[in-house]
Parts: C-alpha cells; sequence; structure tokens
C-alpha cells in the first residue's frame, strides 16, 4: 500500500489575499510496475531558474519524470519496500525508461537500481532506514538523517523488512565537467543603443570644444583691442582739429 502524502498549498484569490486551494493526499502517484512496491509521489515542480508564484495551479500535476526541467527543482515523496520484495525480479531497465530516465542507468553495475542524474539532491530520511550506496562505499540512513547528492552515481538499499520513506527535492544542475555558467564571448561587449548614443554625444562635445575655447579667445583679444583702437581714433581726429 503507497503512503498516501497530505499535501497542502496556497495561493491568492482574485481580492489578493492568501488562502488554501488544496488540502488533501498529493493526486500525482507513479508506481513503478517494474519495480514492485516502489512509488514515486511528486508535489510540485518549478521550471527556473526563477520560480513562479503566478496562478493557483498544481504545478505538479504533469508526467512523472525522474529529472526536473532544465533549471528547475522537483520536490518529491519515494516509498522505497524492503529489497526482498522486488530486487530479483524488477525490470531496472523499464523502470527508469517509464519515467524517462533510461539514460540514467548504469549499464556496466551488477545493481539494478545504479544510475546518475544531472542534478544536486537533498534527501532527508522519514520513516525506515535505508543505504544509500555508490561506487566505493555505502551509509544507512536513519529517521531525521539528510543525504546530499551531488550527480553521482548512486543506488538504494532497504535490507530490513520494513519500508523506507523519503522526501527529495531534486534541483536541475549543470552535467558534470561542463560548466554551470556560460563563458562569455571573446572580444568586446556589445554596446546597446543608449550606450553609443552617449558616447557619440560625448565626442561631439570633446570635438566641439577645441574650437568654441578658440571663438572665446578670439572674442576676448578684439575686446582688449577695442578700448586702445578708439583712443587712436580720437587721438587722430584731434590731431586733423588743429
Amino acid at each position: 500500500m503507497v503512503w498516501r502524502v497530505r499535501r497542502v498549498y496556497t495561493g491568492h484569490n482574485k481580492q489578493g489575499r492568501a488562502v488554501i486551494i488544496q488540502d488533501g493526499p498529493a493526486p500525482n502517484v507513479k508506481e513503478m510496475a517494474s519495480m514492485p512496491g516502489l512509488a514515486l509521489t511528486d508535489l510540485w515542480e518549478t521550471t527556473g531558474p526563477l520560480a513562479s508564484n503566478e496562478g493557483n495551479g498544481d504545478a505538479a500535476d504533469r508526467t512523472v519524470r525522474l529529472e526536473p526541467p532544465r533549471g528547475g527543482s522537483i520536490l518529491r515523496i519515494v516509498e522505497f519496500p524492503p529489497d526482498k520484495a522486488w530486487r530479483d525480479s524488477a525490470d531496472a531497465k523499464a523502470a527508469f525508461e517509464s519515467i524517462g530516465a533510461g539514460h540514467a542507468k548504469d549499464k556496466q553495475s551488477a545493481d539494478p537500481m545504479m544510475h546518475k542524474t544531472s542534478t544536486v539532491d537533498y534527501i532527508i530520511v522519514i520513516s525506515g532506514e535505508i543505504y544509500a550506496v555508490v561506487e566505493e562505499g555505502e551509509v544507512l540512513l536513519k529517521p531525521g538523517d539528510v543525504f546530499i547528492q551531488r550527480g553521482t552515481n548512486h543506488s538504494w538499499s532497504v535490507r530490513g523488512d520494513v519500508p523506507c520513506v523519503i522526501a527529495a527535492v531534486l534541483v536541475s544542475a549543470a552535467p558534470l565537467g561542463k560548466p554551470a555558467v556560460r563563458k562569455k564571448p571573446a572580444g568586446k561587449p556589445v554596446a546597446s543603443k543608449a550606450t553609443r548614443a552617449t558616447k557619440a554625444t560625448k565626442a561631439k562635445k570633446a570635438t566641439k570644444a577645441p574650437a568654441k575655447r578658440a571663438t572665446k579667445a578670439t572674442q576676448a583679444t578684439k575686446a582688449a583691442k577695442s578700448p586702445a583702437k578708439r583712443a587712436t581714433k580720437a587721438a587722430k581726429k584731434a590731431a586733423r582739429g588743429r
């Protein structure tokens, strides 16, 4: 029996007031037919890199996929059955393909659950116990423990008789070996129209400045000569009057 998670999410009414939009069992549950007893319940999804709080729609109302959309995230609950209930009969290939992740499975590993995703996963154990297995080791996780999975090859194993339930937040990440941020193209950046206009105005002013200064200097020289010129004319006129 799959654990039905109670999910409550909020939104806004027509007056812009905060309200409860939904309170009840999370509807988006994926029971893995190829791995009996294994179930994924998706609670929310963002399509980032900047999440939106617009509208009141159910962001988890879509096909269950293993990984979030590029730049996005998924909040989900996963229920793992005891290994003895399914490992010997599991069709891991079909299971991964059913959640759009046929590429994620490690085809070289004898462990049917070994896989890798381009995500950072925040895992919190809610109930039961589970082993997180990596290529060079494993660790037993108990209720309240947190496991941060960073794009590594990993698997899960419940070796007791009680199912394990975990909460997981999967955040889209750059594939290993590839930069998370795109490098800027070589060369000078292209200036915007406003920037180019500002530079053109400054250049025009700079071109006019020497001519303007020269004009002012000429005007000042003429102004300085005017009194002397008037005095000379007055002297000549007085001489003719004698």
